[in-house]
């Protein structure tokens, strides 16, 4: 299995990317990795079920976006407040071309799981050697 920082450039476009993109004053946690043909991307988006998120591919770029909502406690005080509630949002560059209309989703216990095939001539291909 591949990781996407062995494809150069990759970590510099995935840093610029990242700095604008937030989740509660912090980025969407994330972790990317390549297999030979599909990119995998999974994030955790805790609390979130499927209705509340959004996934959107344009040419190379995904963006992962949703919103979460704030429950009232009452007439109560808060003490404290550490957990985010609003809307997010992540973009991330992916290296090579992709098909986008063929991308999966899922969400399962708090962990979305993004599958997108990597478009047919970013894929490897195996050439037989012949002798002659």
């Amino acid at each position: 299995m591949l990781t996407l920082y062995r494809y150069p450039g990759f970590s510099r476009r995935f840093r610029s990317r990242q700095s604008i993109d937030y989740y509660g004053g912090r980025r969407l946690p994330v972790d990317v990795h390549a297999e030979d043909d599909e990119f995998v991307v999974v994030a955790s988006v805790a609390g979130l079920k499927a209705e509340d998120l959004k996934v959107e591919i344009l040419d190379d770029v995904l963006t992962l976006s949703g919103e979460i909502t704030s429950e009232s406690n009452g007439d109560s005080e808060y003490l404290l407040r550490e957990i985010y509630f609003g809307e997010f949002s992540r973009s991330l560059k992916l290296p090579s071309a992709v098909e986008g209309e063929k991308a999966e989703a899922k969400v399962e216990n708090g962990i979305i799981t993004v599958r997108i095939p990597k478009a047919e001539n970013a894929r490897p291909r195996s050439i037989e050697v012949k002798t002659s």
